[in-house]
């Protein structure tokens, strides 16, 4: 059963986060590219459960498209619409795993006992570092027309995505004091701009804070989850 779940995690998190393009996130309005996505859930799910005939496959398509619809037609931008959102789509799969726990073992990928540990990492990475980086934008978006210091274009977000990728490499290598020193060195190379502008020393200080709040939450996640299946090998899984 944990293995369907991690196999429907990855799909989703591709399918939403990697597949997703800005391109299609404007225009998901138009008819044609918000049915594109609902294929797109489809062929994720069937490529990472290995299978293509299940009819449950079907159904999370189109409950996917119902909570997109919501959020797309009825519900404002921002952090909590983006998170009511997603918790919906993790409810649906939740549920579905729990209505057919035996998607899993059905596909062609079950005799590899490795690869559910190798979904929920691939998922952690992509939760922790692309999620992430929207749910950070969206909480930050209410202050981003102040005037703030200039810096490189997206070179905020790119450090984001960065420092996350970095804290979600040190839990899973057993390393997580190391986050400290980043925090350090982070907190030294902006200090100029902190202790300058007390705007924008409290914009950098609020995304850094959510930034790192939510990598750590995400990667001790994924820690729960590599834990209920067979091991990697590779990482040295703590407690």
């Amino acid at each position: 059963m944990i293995a369907t779940f991690t196999a429907l995690l990855l799909a989703h998190a591709l399918a939403d986060f990697v597949l997703q393009t800005g391109w299609m996130v404007e225009r998901k309005r138009e008819p044609q590219i918000f049915l594109l996505h609902g294929v797109i859930v489809l062929i994720t799910a069937q490529a990472a459960l290995g299978t293509v005939t299940a009819w449950e496959l079907v159904a999370l398509a189109t409950a996917h498209l119902i909570i997109d619809a919501i959020k797309t037609y009825a519900l404002p931008g921002g952090l909590w619409p983006f998170l009511t959102d997603q918790a919906a789509h993790i409810a649906t799969l939740i549920t579905l795993t729990l209505m057919a726990p035996n998607l899993w073992s059905m596909g062609i990928w079950s005799d590899i006992s490795w690869l559910p540990g190798l979904f929920a990492l691939l998922a952690g990475v992509i939760i922790t570092t692309r999620a992430g980086g929207f749910a950070i934008g969206f909480l930050m978006s209410p202050w981003s027309t102040h005037e703030l210091p200039a810096g490189l274009p997206n070179g905020g977000a790119l450090i984001g995505t960065l420092e996350r990728s970095l804290i979600f490499l040190l839990v899973m290598v057993g390393q997580p004091a190391g986050i400290g020193f980043l925090i350090a060195a982070k907190s030294v190379l902006r200090f100029d701009t902190t202790s300058q502008n007390q705007s924008a020393g409290e914009y950098v200080i609020i995304g850094t804070l959510a930034s790192f709040g939510w990598a750590l939450t995400a990667s001790y996640a994924t820690l729960a989850l590599m834990r209920h299946l067979p091991p990697l090998g590779i990482l040295p899984i703590s407690p």
